[in-house]
């Protein structure tokens, strides 16, 4: 591929797979993103110079200028990871999702619509449009069984039913036009520079910082840890070799209780910080009012992935778990500027 359009790549995944296509490609990425307070600049500082790296502010929904970055550029693929993506956000406040996932996806699947009509031959066949979604939209499940690629969509909350709405978009422009789109829908991801309201960065600073540690309801709510770095490989996949017209979930095979998360969070900070006064961090640990449509269990069946494209996932959980507590010690300048929002204050002109 010569050039290829990321949207939302200065997000948590989209930054982390911004760096890898660099690191390994030499082919142009134009990294377009609207920098929302979960878009860093920060996250890309290793990129931000590299003459294939284009970074453009922007938004998905300004439809003009998504015509124009595919008018100049003339990409070989589009990678949607744009999203409004917290679901305790999506409860206070589901008209910014609505907004982005759902009138976003919608234009951007216009602008790549009337691109993708103007390439012809081998450029027409070759383009993807890949949309990177959730194993949300799939809803809850019970003690048993996993999410596979034909389960219905039963979305509980706004964030989830925002995703369920654009991924149902994306499936109609290939159905209805012969757009050649792919979805991935994944499990939860965690990794280095992932913004601080997520449980597992929120649990390791509340664990350095003495503060309590919140565990909605019983803290037996299930969800499936799949390391960043391994998703954004498998997206790079599915990309590559990935069938038009068809879905793939992806996920780590890790299980884990949200409880079992936050004990192994505390246990991975006493050991780098033995030093701690207030350790055994698990002794922070709060339990708290379970939010509103709280799903009960998630589970991918990355199957079709691995089988199909010869992906799996190189991290275990606690592998994965050890380096993200290290590097969120490791890196407290990122911390304090992501937290207090000094990276946004600088981006406007302010101090």
């Amino acid at each position: 591929m010569e050039t290829i359009l990321i949207t939302g790549g200065a997000g948590f995944i989209g930054g982390c797979f911004v760096r890898r296509w660099i690191a390994g490609e030499d082919a142009t990425l134009v990294n377009l993103d609207a920098l929302t307070y979960a878009g860093n600049l920060d996250s890309l500082e290793s990129v931000m110079t590299d003459r294939c790296h284009v970074f453009v502010e922007g938004d998905i929904r300004d439809a003009a200028c998504v015509s124009e970055l595919l008018r100049t550029h003339r990409p070989a693929a589009v990678v949607n990871f744009a999203a409004e993506s917290h679901v305790d956000r999506s409860i206070d406040g589901p008209a910014a999702f609505v907004d982005t996932n759902v009138v976003g996806t919608f234009t951007l699947l216009e602008a790549t619509r009337a691109h993708w009509e103007t390439l012809t031959g081998v450029e027409r066949d070759a383009f993807r449009f890949l949309h990177v979604s959730t194993d949300e939209v799939y809803g809850s499940l019970g003690v048993t069984g996993r999410f596979t690629e034909t389960t219905p969509y039963a979305p509980n909350s706004p964030y989830s039913a925002s995703k369920a709405a654009s991924d149902h978009f994306v499936r109609a422009y290939h159905h209805t036009y012969g757009l050649p789109t792919i979805i991935t829908n994944c499990s939860n991801n965690y990794g280095p520079y992932q913004f601080p309201e997520k449980l597992i960065p929120l649990m390791i600073l509340n664990a350095v910082e003495g503060k309590p540690l919140p565990v909605y309801g019983d803290g037996k709510n299930v969800r499936d840890w799949l390391y960043v770095e391994d998703h954004c490989d498998a997206i790079a996949r599915v990309l590559d070799r990935g069938r038009p017209g068809e879905v793939y979930n992806i996920g780590g095979d890790s299980e884990r209780t949200n409880l079992e998360v936050v004990n192994a969070i505390c246990a991975a900070v006493d050991a780098a910080r033995p030093d701690l006064p207030h350790a055994p961090c698990s002794g922070l640990v709060t339990y708290v009012k379970d939010r509103p449509g709280h799903d009960r269990r998630y589970a991918i069946d990355a199957s079709k992935i691995r089988d199909e494209l010869g992906w799996s996932p190189t991290r275990d959980f606690e592998s994965g778990l050890r380096d993200t507590v290290a590097w969120y010690l490791q890196n407290p300048a990122w911390i304090e500027r992501v937290t207090s929002g000094g990276y946004r204050r600088e981006r406007l002109g302010l101090r």
